[in-house]
């Protein structure tokens, strides 16, 4: 073998959901066991919540982590429990604000190789090595979205949600967009190519709300989702 050659195998990583010496079948037996603890965890909340997403790479000193926090607490606050998807930036933002109110914070972690481990304000802990898993556990609990700025993933949760409301295979629930800044310019393109072109209709852009200020994203989760 050349030098090249081992040197080009030795970089290769090891992806998560290829690198178990089981085989497929016994594979199954660890996604129902998620299935089964998210189901028996998240049955037991007793108050309605709504998930809050956005970057794990948003930094403490970010207005979005400054608003993130004081918005899950003035939920918390309202009643609501809030989910994140457990990790550092704007998830830990939330969890600080809805733990800190003394209200139900609740953390979906997934096993990553880099960027994600649990924050230290959730007082509801869930682990997950299967996004689709922890994925139909935010989709089956949460009875609103709330969209901060994020990258891949919260795009990913964003139009899944909007996919799934879409094709009615989900009862309608508030989507929200925090921050016209980031936000606007997706709209735009949406509008531009989504609608021109006759891929959606006009009337899914009705599913996203955009919105800037906490109070008013808290007035509206009260008028749309009773606790």
């Amino acid at each position: 073998m050349q030098n090249s050659d081992r040197r080009r195998i030795k970089r290769e990583p090891k992806y998560c959901l290829d690198n178990s010496v089981v085989g497929d079948s016994w594979r199954m037996f660890r996604i129902m066991s998620e299935f089964v603890d998210g189901f028996d965890t998240m049955s037991a909340i007793d108050v309605p919540v709504v998930t809050i997403y956005g970057s794990a790479r948003t930094t403490k000193d970010d207005p979005y982590y400054k608003l993130a926090e004081e918005l899950a607490g003035k939920l918390a606050q309202a009643g609501y429990g809030i989910i994140t998807g457990g990790g550092p930036g704007i998830m830990e933002a939330a969890n600080k604000g809805a733990f800190e109110a003394g209200g139900v914070s609740i953390g979906l972690n997934i096993h990553l190789p880099h960027e994600q481990a649990p924050n230290a304000f959730i007082n509801f802990p869930l682990h997950f090595k299967y996004f689709f898993v922890r994925k139909v556990m935010f989709m089956k609990y949460s009875m609103a979205f709330i969209c901060m700025p994020g990258g891949f993933g919260s795009l990913d949760e964003l139009f899944e949600s909007l996919t799934l409301i879409q094709t009615q295979n989900v009862k309608p629930f508030p989507i929200i967009l925090i921050g016209s800044d980031f936000w606007g310019g997706l709209l735009e393109w949406i509008k531009d190519k989504f609608i021109s072109n006759g891929t959606i209709n006009k009337d899914d852009l009705l599913l996203i709300d955009m919105m800037d200020d906490v109070d008013e994203v808290v007035n509206y989760i009260k008028k749309t989702v009773v606790v």
